[in-house]
């Protein structure tokens, strides 16, 4: 028997992209999967791709989650507090939800609403010293999918002050899958297809999540809904200082990063390059006219956005290989 894992919430988009890493990670045992009202559905009818998943959702509670080693919380935001305290010591949480990611109460209040629950370590391996902290915590607080693609491509820039941290404008478009799986009708798909639409401009709970993990000081943020199931591609601007080559630093940085890959020159990141994934692809370079640097990535909203990422801190958490159970390569085409 390996490591027991449950994951509440397994209904949901990143639910089931969790089950599907899980399936196949020689680690960890797969022995519970929660639901709200898919409780008592068979994987397989709520996720079709997980056929041969031999597992029956079960409502979600404590008692449930209580004798596994790991949980794994794919709930909406500001559920996920409750259940966690209700949790023995000993069991590991990756909260995939937003409700312990910020350290600033007045940010979750401004941006989220209700209780600020606490800040728990957070959950992106890459950033300076990010991987020790998860490795020696029992709870880790996951990113958001927006948050994954910005900060890999800005915090490395401002902590070598490549750029500055006062002027740092994104525009980035992400598919369908990030808005959860509740049916709304404007993603339906007659409402989606051939449309590109702005949503929450100038107020997307990602922004202090972001400022947070980067050094940001002030980040305007454009958000886009893109006619296309899963995938983010960022592009994010900063006024350059002169100290480094930001091209440079992104490779420094990374150069032994397993699911960070800076491209060669001339080459740039698409969505389809790195679906079903839980890697980054980054290029920069500097705008002719404005002299501005320019960063683009490209990630998986569901595996480096969310699943994978979650599951790569697990294993950090477990002392394992940060890279068991998940894929370096995209699918295609």
């Amino acid at each position: 028997m390996g490591i027991r894992v449950a994951v509440a919430g397994a209904s949901g988009y990143a639910g089931g992209e969790l089950l599907r890493i899980l399936a196949g990670h020689p680690e960890f045992d797969l022995v519970a999967a929660t639901a709200h009202t898919q409780a008592g559905a068979r994987i397989s009818a709520v996720h079709p791709q997980l056929a041969g998943l031999d597992l029956t959702l079960v409502e979600t509670g404590p008692a449930t989650l209580a004798d596994a080693d790991l949980v794994f919380l794919a709930l909406p935001h500001g559920q996920s507090a409750a259940l966690a305290a209700q949790l023995p010591d000993g069991v590991r949480v990756v909260d995939l939800g937003a409700d312990h990611r910020l350290a600033d109460a007045d940010a979750w209040t401004r941006y989220y609403g209700g209780t600020h629950a606490g800040a728990w370590t957070y959950g992106l391996p890459e950033l300076p010293g990010a991987r020790a902290a998860i490795a020696g915590s029992t709870r880790v607080a996951a990113t958001g999918c927006y948050a994954a693609a910005i900060s890999l491509a800005l915090a490395p820039l401002i902590a070598a002050g490549a750029v500055e941290p006062t002027d740092v404008v994104v525009v980035a478009a992400s598919g369908t899958s990030g808005a959860g799986r509740a049916a709304k009708v404007n993603l339906l798909g007659s409402e989606v297809m051939g449309d590109l639409t702005p949503y929450k401009v100038g107020a997307h709970q990602h922004v202090p999540e972001i400022k947070q993990a980067t050094g940001a000081a002030s980040l305007s943020f454009t958000p886009v809904l893109a006619p296309m199931p899963r995938g983010i591609l960022a592009t994010v601007t900063a006024r350059p200082t002169g100290a480094a080559d930001p091209r440079d630093v992104l490779t420094a940085t990374y150069a032994d990063a397993s699911f960070v890959h800076v491209l060669p020159e001339g080459a740039w990141p698409h969505t389809a390059a790195t679906l079903g994934s839980n890697s980054c692809h980054l290029q920069a370079t500097v705008d002719v006219d404005s002299g501005r640097v320019i960063v683009t990535s490209a990630i998986d909203n569901l595996g480096k956005g969310a699943a994978g990422q979650a599951v790569q801190c697990a294993n950090l958490m477990f002392d394992l290989p940060e890279t068991t159970g998940l894929s370096v390569f995209g699918v295609a085409p």
